[in-house]
């Protein structure tokens, strides 16, 4: 069976990709911050906040991009259609 998606929710896309994308940076965060400071100089370490902020930024910037993304969407289904997919039922 061969359907369309004709909206996309902004808020509960952009939240889940958000909190997704600031947990995945904490796995690069981490140790690239443990090894900047450990390799790095006193006086050319990067500041300890950046441990946190940065993972903070991801989570505002991906939830910004995907609300503009789902409302464009939304926006363009009227013009040019919806991502088409297969679907088919499982038997139990």
């Amino acid at each position: 069976m061969r359907q369309q998606i004709e909206r996309l929710s902004p808020h509960q896309n952009a939240k889940v990709f958000a909190i997704v994308m600031a947990v995945g940076s904490l796995f690069f965060m981490v140790p690239f911050m443990l090894f900047a400071i450990a390799s790095a100089p006193p006086q050319a370490r990067p500041p300890v906040f950046f441990l946190i902020g940065m993972p903070f930024m991801y989570l505002v910037m991906s939830y910004l991009s995907v609300i503009i993304g789902c409302w464009l969407y939304n926006v363009l289904y009227r013009y040019i259609g919806g991502i088409e997919f297969e679907a088919r039922g499982v038997d139990a």
